[in-house]
């Protein structure tokens, strides 16, 4: 019998064991992609060794992976035709020399990190020890015997010298003892969704020992032959042969080699190679979506740094697209066709959380924590490198106005969300925008087209902001601007609040809010001076009016940007809009303390032109304390809160002032009994009698 050699565990893979043995980490499955991800690591070796020298293949030319799960004997075997190690590699790899990646491995748990990174560190190995209480090692290198490495982290292991068991041709194999409460594993259904998860593309075929049932139907006399052959002479009747007919249905196991890893990384292949259904084919696979693709992005990064990348636009964006608890991206992580992680929030902004791919690196270290590659810059070049391919991408995309139109409805929001977060490529985005305008009629215009349509003395791009293209476009803010012919954007997404916050410009023109103080038309000196006349006229209207709306407004003011309107209530250029100060309002969670100071001082700009204002003008002058004055003030105040955007502070109060004026046209005033007056009339400022009444209808 072979001599048994007995070996103590180094002190920090001792450690280790023992941390793994006793952890209650849910995420158990990890053993398997560690264990499969060595087996190719070591056929990787042996292939790269033939390279050189064909004949390290003689012995096993297969290059294979294969899982054999043994119920009966409660043991899963991961099998490889890799390079195989000799009894020093085995001394030295599993178990006395503790690598620097053991060390590091136990300081990232200390610090918090996931078990699941064990492999990252160099010690992969020990992660059978999760699910097995006993693993055995039998393993063949070219240069030496076979040997069994066998241990059940007790502190130390053994080595022998295998001269019963199965002879390999070359490889390792590692038999896992699975404990009690691990039986799992050795499920057909849950070995093939973890190597679906994990080890989908890894470069060589990973096999499965499955065992099939199989229904066979046996003749009854198939059956006597196989009792004792007796020959019996025997009359036949009818009923014996109606007997005969009648077959039996008796189970049949089968066992088979199933490959499991039968899609292949095609973002290894080159993309003048693949077709369009292939690439539906990998996108369906890899998303689990029942449409394919709108656009795809494959290429690869050469030079200091080298990783390879596929990426792909769904159809329609996902219901949960913008959910705070979704998972933040969808872009695959692999480190050397080895899957790292899903979840890796640095390697692309959340603005671009709806593009979905693979990101293969060749530079990334084993090494990479969670942790770690928040520091790592090699991410940092990735995340860079995939931002400016998706920007292509999209302008790509943009040269098809359907396709566009398409993307543009899904994922608009996107990309002003990239306007508002991502500084470096807000000129780039800006021109992927598409808005309606008051020239562009059904179909919505890009920024570029604006800017080439404007007048030659135009300086600005103006824009206003609103619940709804109806709204916007009925708004008395656009007035003035479409009386000169010109075009005006229609902003009625809130998200465009929050863009337009951070796009400043557009190939060097100032982008304007129509509804915000600030806005300048070109006059003519005869205009400017006509106007200054106009302001001076009014300037005891505008006092009045100031007087008796009070705190209600921060000033009154001769318009310059509306032409039919009696007035509308403008916002301070800096603070919040009217449509912004709605969106706020809507929001469940938000800050009161922040409406205090961004709701915006309304100024109240009036229509000299219009006959409202005029009449009003008269009356004030001829009487100021004019009780009627007061009250359509109040009236024409609340009215353009509404034509503005604003929502009122008490509607209830407006409705009175709207039923005594529809009393009013009715002259309907005098005749309700008196006890019907309601305390809310009571608050109201009084109307005149009869003759003030008159004057009312006058005015209108």
């Amino acid at each position: 019998m072979a001599q048994v050699e007995k070996f103590a565990f180094q002190a920090e893979i001792n450690q280790l064991l023992s941390l793994i043995i006793n952890t209650f980490y849910s995420n158990k499955e990890v053993f398997l992609r560690e264990l499969i991800s060595n087996a190719s690591d070591a056929i990787d070796k042996v292939r790269f060794q033939s390279l050189t020298d064909k004949s390290v293949l003689d012995a096993e030319p297969e290059l294979k992976i294969n899982l054999i799960p043994d119920k009966e004997g409660k043991t899963l075997t991961i099998q490889d035709t890799g390079l195989g190690m000799t009894k020093t590699d085995l001394i030295n790899n599993l178990g006395t020399i503790a690598r620097s990646g053991t060390k590091n491995f136990m300081e990232a748990l200390q610090a918090g990190a996931d078990i699941s990174m064990i492999g990252q560190f160099g010690v992969g190995f020990y992660s059978a020890y999760l699910v097995a209480d006993q693993v055995k090692v039998v393993t063949k290198h070219n240069d030496d015997e076979q040997y069994i490495w066998e241990s059940s982290a007790g502190g130390e292991f053994t080595i022998t010298l295998d001269t019963t068991g199965e002879k390999l041709k070359r490889g390792t194999k590692i038999i896992l003892y699975l404990k009690e409460d691990q039986l799992e594993y050795l499920e057909e259904k849950k070995i093939k969704d973890i190597v679906k998860k994990h080890s989908e593309f890894i470069n060589y075929p990973i096999y499965l020992w499955t065992t099939k049932e199989s229904e066979k139907e046996v003749s009854d006399d198939e059956e006597a032959e196989e009792e004792e052959g007796k020959a019996k002479v025997e009359e036949v009747t009818e009923e014996d042969e109606q007997k005969d007919k009648k077959k039996k249905k008796v189970k049949e196991v089968t066992n088979d080699w199933e490959l499991l890893n039968k899609t292949k990384p095609l973002w290894t292949r080159n993309p003048k190679e693949v077709t369009k259904e292939e690439y539906a084919s990998f996108y369906k696979a890899l998303t689990n979506d029942w449409e394919d693709h709108l656009a795809v992005k494959h290429f690869s990064i050469e030079g200091q740094l080298e990783f390879t990348a596929l990426l792909f636009i769904p159809k329609r964006p996902p219901f949960d697209m913008f959910e705070s608890k979704k998972k933040r991206n969808n872009i695959k992580l692999y480190v050397r066709r080895v899957f790292i992680m899903d979840d890796c929030k640095d390697l692309i902004p959340e603005w671009l959380g709806f593009v979905k791919g693979v990101v293969d690196s060749e530079d990334l270290p084993l090494n990479i924590s969670r942790e770690t590659l928040q520091q790592n810059k090699i991410l940092k070049v990735i995340r860079k490198n995939l931002v400016k391919k998706c920007i292509d991408l999209f302008t790509d995309l943009s040269e098809n106005k359907e396709d566009y139109k398409k993307f543009y409805e899904g994922f608009s929001k996107n990309l002003k969300l990239g306007i508002h977060e991502d500084q470096q490529n807000r000129t780039k985005l800006a021109e992927l925008l598409r808005f309606s305008s008051t020239k562009s009629g059904d179909d919505m215009t890009s920024l570029k087209d604006y800017v080439a349509r404007m007048k030659p003395e135009q300086k600005s791009i103006y824009y206003i902001t609103g619940e709804s293209k109806q709204a916007v476009l009925n708004s008395p803010f656009i007035e003035k601007l479409q009386q000169k012919g010109l075009e005006v954007l229609l902003m009625t997404d809130p998200i465009d609040e929050y863009a337009m916050q951070q796009l400043k410009d557009f190939d060097s023109k100032k982008f304007v809010a129509i509804t915000k103080e600030g806005l300048q038309l070109d006059e003519t000196e005869e205009e400017k001076k006509k106007t200054e006349e106009i302001k001076a006229s009014f300037e005891p209207l505008c006092a009045t009016i100031k007087e008796i709306l009070g705190d209600k407004v921060e000033k009154v003011a001769v318009s310059e940007r509306i032409t039919k309107s009696p007035c509308v209530l403008v916002t301070g250029e800096h603070g919040w809009s009217a449509n912004m100060e709605r969106i706020m309002k809507a929001q469940a969670l938000r800050d009161p303390g922040m409406s205090s100071y961004m709701t915006s001082k309304k100024t109240l700009e009036i229509n000299p032109s219009n006959n409202i204002i005029v009449e009003l003008k008269k009356r004030s002058d001829a009487d100021k304390g004019d009780k009627t004055v007061k009250d359509l003030v109040f009236l024409l105040y609340e009215s353009s809160l509404l034509a503005s955007g604003f929502s009122l502070e008490d509607p209830s109060t407006f409705t009175q002032r709207i039923h005594r004026m529809i009393k009013l046209g009715l002259s309907l005033d005098g005749d309700e009994p008196a006890e019907e007056t309601t305390a809310a009339d009571d608050d109201l400022p009084p109307l005149e009698e009869d003759t003030e009444g008159s004057k009312m209808e006058e005015v209108d």
